[in-house]
């Protein structure tokens, strides 16, 4: 199921089509994975440009399960502030206390958002203020 999701993720697409249909098919495709496909996901997810992390990051809430947050949380850690963006969007979903306790265990997602609220625009905004009250609610 990787090997078909890398495909996906990798086609040459338009942003209307990605997220028209692409994002659908890489749900149900990630839907199927199972444990070996997550583990190729978790280390090869590096080695991918910033588009196919950004297509990835936005379609890892299918589940909500912990390796879609572990993958969220390793994501994080990107110097690319749409890429952050996108992860604490699809974050917003992992609502269980468990989830909710991983992501505050890390002080810098907080630190981050906090330096980000001051210039981020009116849409960007709301993600992030609605992401630390989801969290912290």
């Amino acid at each position: 199921m990787y090997r078909e999701l890398d495909n996906l993720l990798s086609a040459n697409t338009t942003v209307d089509s990605w997220y028209n249909d692409g994002c659908t098919i890489a749900s149900e495709i990630l839907s199927e994975f199972n444990k070996e496909d997550w583990g190729k996901l978790s280390i090869e997810i590096f080695n991918k440009s910033l588009e196919w992390q950004k297509k990835i990051a936005y379609c890892l809430d299918s589940n909500c399960n912990i390796y879609e947050l572990k993958i969220l949380l390793s994501l994080l850690e990107t110097k690319d502030e749409e890429l952050f963006q996108i992860c604490i969007d699809t974050l917003r979903s992992f609502t269980t206390s468990e989830n909710k306790q991983m992501i505050i265990k890390n002080a810098s997602i907080l630190q981050r958002i906090n330096n980000l609220l001051p210039k981020s625009g009116i849409a960007v905004k709301k993600v992030l203020e609605d992401f630390v009250i989801k969290i912290y609610s």
